[in-house]
């Protein structure tokens, strides 16, 4: 049990130094991206599935809420929770439209799509990004293992630099953390 524990917590801190050395340049673009977002008024939706959907609840609730500091509620919305609307899109047009079809009711030019996937490869991820697209809005994808199919399909894929899922969910928060305190602190 000792070696799992550490095997884990060296992998973890193995993943954060290569997200330290790589990926600040990209984190600072997905900061510029939802600060311009929020700034302009608009809002940022949230999606993916699994632990990628519980994290895009996780995160649009720190902008409706707080992170770390008392001010305004920021738009943002999760399209993972809506059981109503997921079974229902699910059932008349297909697992693959689930977000999609919300995107198409609720988006509007100038928001941020905020997709999730530790793989970059959920097709109704990247069925919304092009629906979002369609829409006028903005793309952000937070993926792993390479960026998958998400590569190509948003306007910034931030791919977190490993194949274990684990460590991307570990970092997926952390870098959604990141964008909530920049956000908070330019447009609470």
């Amino acid at each position: 049990m000792k070696e799992v524990i550490k095997n884990e917590l060296e992998s973890h801190r193995k993943t954060i130094e290569k997200v330290i050395e790589q990926l600040q340049p990209q984190i600072y673009q997905a900061c510029e991206m939802a600060v311009i977002t929020i700034s302009a008024g608009n809002k940022i939706m949230f999606c993916g599935n699994g632990g990628s959907a519980a994290d895009s609840q996780h995160l649009a609730a720190e902008f409706t809420g707080r992170f770390m500091q008392e001010r305004r509620g920021l738009p943002a919305i999760a399209l993972t929770t809506n059981t109503s609307s997921l079974t229902a899109i699910g059932n008349d047009y297909g697992y693959e439209r689930v977000f999609a079809r919300q995107v198409e009711a609720l988006a509007q030019k100038g928001d941020l799509l905020f997709g999730i996937s530790t793989t970059g490869n959920s097709a109704n991820v990247i069925n919304a990004f092009a629906m979002a697209k369609e829409k006028g809005c903005r793309t952000l994808g937070l993926s792993g293992k390479g960026g998958g199919k998400f590569n190509g399909q948003c306007d910034l894929n931030v791919i977190v630099p490993t194949d274990m899922t684990p460590r991307s969910q570990e970092m997926h928060i952390l870098i959604g953390h990141i964008i909530c305190q920049v956000v908070e602190e330019k447009c609470g």
